[in-house]
C-alpha cells in the first residue's frame, strides 16, 4: 500500500472556478442566413466553370474543324503539286461527306515588280514557275462559312500553247 496524498480524478467541472462548466454564449451550428450566402457562393463559381467548361468544349470543336479542313488542304496542295508534268488548270472536290470543299488552282507564276526585259528572256527557257493554290472552304461552329488558303511555288516544264 503506498501512502501519501490520495488522488483525485480532475474531471471537466473542476477545471474551473467553482466547478461550473460555462454556457456557449451562442448555439452551435450555422444560422440559415450563412447557408444562403454559401449556396449563392457556390452557385455563382458553379455557373462560372460551367461557362468555362463549355467555351473549352467549343474551342476544342472548332480546332478539330480547322484541323480537318488543314489536312484536306495539305493532301490537295501536295497532288496538285507532285503531279508531272504541271499543267495549268483547276480541280474541286468535296471530302468528309461534303462538308469540306476544296478547288486547287495551278497557274503561271508572275513576280510582281519584275523587269520587262527579264520577262521577255525567260519566256525562251524551257523551265517555268507554277503557282498552285488550294482553297477549302467549311462550315464553322456558328454555321458561319470558313475558308483556309495554301499556295506553293513549283518548277516545271513549259506545257505546250
Amino acid at each position: 500500500m503506498i501512502r501519501g496524498t490520495a488522488k483525485i480524478p480532475v474531471g471537466r467541472q473542476a477545471r474551473y472556478a467553482g466547478g461550473r462548466v460555462p454556457r456557449a454564449s451562442r448555439a452551435q451550428g450555422f444560422s440559415l442566413l450563412e447557408v444562403l450566402a454559401a449556396f449563392v457562393i457556390l452557385a455563382l463559381v458553379a455557373t462560372a466553370l460551367f461557362r468555362l467548361f463549355s467555351a473549352s468544349l467549343q474551342n476544342a470543336a472548332a480546332s478539330a474543324e480547322w484541323s480537318r479542313a488543314l489536312l484536306v488542304a495539305e493532301s490537295q496542295l501536295y497532288l496538285a503539286a507532285a503531279a508531272q508534268p504541271l499543267r495549268e488548270g483547276e480541280d474541286r472536290g468535296t471530302e468528309d461527306n461534303g462538308r469540306i470543299r476544296w478547288a486547287s488552282k495551278v497557274a503561271p507564276f508572275v513576280a510582281a515588280g519584275v523587269d520587262q526585259d527579264l520577262e521577255r528572256a525567260s519566256e525562251a527557257l524551257a523551265m517555268r514557275m507554277y503557282r498552285i493554290t488550294v482553297d477549302v472552304t467549311f462550315d464553322g461552329d456558328n454555321g458561319k462559312e470558313r475558308t483556309l488558303s495554301l499556295a506553293t511555288i513549283r518548277l516545271g516544264p513549259k506545257t505546250p500553247t
